[in-house]
């Protein structure tokens, strides 16, 4: 299960450091750091979300496992 979150991980971080369409446009305009700074900002925005869910399907997984042993 571990080495499945890991290569899913891995794999996910390769696909989620790409650019939407309209920030990629707006972004060619303007120099390299700045299409850094945005698309930095946006995989922040991204992962907490993923960060929280995942926590709480950890919780709701161990509560599940504890209370049918």
């Amino acid at each position: 299960m571990k080495r499945l979150l890991l290569i899913a991980f891995i794999f996910l971080f390769e696909v989620a450091n790409a650019q939407c369409a309209m920030c990629k446009a707006v972004v060619e305009s303007g120099n390299a750091s700045e299409a850094e700074g945005l698309n930095t900002g946006i995989l922040y925005l991204m992962v907490f979300p993923y960060i929280l869910v995942g926590t709480l399907l950890y919780f709701i997984i161990k509560y599940r496992r504890k209370n049918k042993l």
